[in-house]
C-alpha cells in the first residue's frame, strides 16, 4: 500500500478501490446486507416491470413513469454493487481507468434520470388531482413519450462532460481511491491540477438536477394541497392523499441520501470517512430496494395482481 501512496504518474491505468476505509475486516459482513438489497432490487424491480406489463388497467402515465422508475433503479444499482461486492468478496480493488469513468458516468446520469422521473410522477398527480377530468388528455401516450425522452437526454446530457473532464486533469499524487466505487468527485480529487471546473460542474448539476427539480416538486405538492383542502369530506382528502403518499415516500427516500451525500463529499462537514462512504452507498442501494416495496404495498392493483400471482404459483 506504501508503493501504491508514492507512485508518480501522468495518467493511471487503474484506480485501486479501498471499499469502506477502516472498515475493511468487515467487508464480508457489511457485503451480506448489501448482496440482500441488490437481490430484492432485482426481484422487486422486475415484478414491477411484469405487473404493469401484463395488466392492462394498469397502462396509464403513473404506472408507466413507475416502470421507467423501476428501469432506472435496476441500472443504477447494477453498475454499481457487482464491483463493490467483488471488492468484498475476492478484495480485486483496483478498476481500470476508462472503466472508472464509465462507471461514474451511468452513476451521475441516471441518478439525474431518477431526479426526472420523480418530478415527472409529481406531475401526473398535480393533473390527477388538480385536472381530474382533463387527465387522459393532457398525458395521453405520446405526452408520456416525450416526458420520458425528454428526462433520459437531459440525464445524459448532463453528465456527459463528468468523465471528460476527469479525464483531462494530470494524475500524479496517487490512484487510491477510498471508496466503494468511482464516482465524479472521489475521482478528481486525486488529481495534482486546479479542479475547479469539475467541482463548479458538478454544483451546476447539482442544482439543475436536484435544486430546480424539488422545487418543481415542492410547487406541484402546494397546489395539490390546495386542491385536496377545497374537498368537501374528511373523507375524500384521506383517499385523495392516500394516491401521493408513495410518491412522497420515494422522493424522501431518495433525495435525502442523495442531497446529504453530494455536500458531505464537497464541503467535508467533518464526517469521519468510513460513515462518509457508508452513507453515500446507501442511495444507490436503499432508494431502488424501498421504491416497489412502497409502491407494492401502497397501490391496490399493484397488490392485488402480487397476491394473485403468488396464490396462483402456490396452488
Amino acid at each position: 500500500m506504501s508503493d501504491l501512496n508514492t507512485t508518480y504518474f501522468t495518467n493511471p491505468s487503474t484506480f485501486i478501490l479501498l471499499g469502506i476505509p477502516g472498515l475493511e475486516s468487515a467487508h464480508v459482513w457489511i457485503s451480506i446486507p448489501f448482496c440482500t438489497m441488490y437481490i430484492i432490487t432485482i426481484l422487486g424491480n422486475f415484478a414491477i416491470l411484469f405487473i404493469v406489463k401484463m395488466e392492462p388497467s394498469l397502462h396509464e402515465p403513473m404506472y408507466y413513469f413507475l416502470c421507467m422508475l423501476a428501469i432506472t433503479d435496476l441500472v443504477l444499482s447494477t453498475s454499481t454493487l457487482p464491483t463493490i461486492l467483488r471488492n468484498f468478496w475476492f478484495i480485486s480493488r483496483e478498476i481500470d481507468f476508462s472503466a472508472c469513468l464509465t462507471q461514474l458516468y451511468f452513476v451521475h446520469s441516471f441518478s439525474v434520470i431518477e431526479s426526472g422521473i420523480l418530478v415527472a410522477m409529481a406531475f401526473d398527480r398535480y393533473v390527477a388531482i388538480c385536472h381530474p377530468l382533463r387527465h387522459s388528455a393532457i398525458l395521453n401516450k405520446p405526452v408520456v413519450a416525450k416526458i420520458g425522452l425528454a428526462v433520459v437526454l437531459q440525464g445524459a446530457i448532463l453528465a456527459l462532460p463528468y468523465p471528460f473532464l476527469a479525464r483531462q486533469w494530470p494524475y500524479c499524487r496517487t490512484n487510491i481511491i477510498p471508496y466503494t466505487h468511482c464516482e465524479h468527485m472521489d475521482v478528481v480529487k486525486l488529481a495534482c491540477a486546479d479542479i475547479r471546473v469539475s467541482s463548479y460542474y458538478g454544483l451546476f448539476v447539482l442544482f439543475c438536477s436536484f435544486g430546480l427539480y424539488v422545487i418543481f416538486i415542492f410547487i406541484s405538492y402546494t397546489q395539490i394541497l390546495r386542491a385536496i383542502f377545497r374537498l368537501p369530506t374528511n373523507d375524500a382528502r384521506l383517499k385523495t392523499f392516500g394516491t401521493c403518499t408513495s410518491h412522497l415516500c420515494v422522493i424522501l427516500a431518495f433525495y435525502t441520501p442523495t442531497l446529504f451525500s453530494s455536500f458531505s463529499t464537497r464541503f467535508g462537514f467533518n464526517i469521519p470517512l468510513n460513515f462518509n462512504v457508508l452513507f453515500a452507498n446507501i442511495y444507490l442501494l436503499v432508494p431502488p430496494m424501498l421504491n416497489p416495496i412502497i409502491y407494492g404495498v401502497r397501490t391496490k392493483q399493484i397488490r392485488d395482481r402480487l397476491l394473485q400471482l403468488v396464490t396462483l404459483n402456490g396452488t
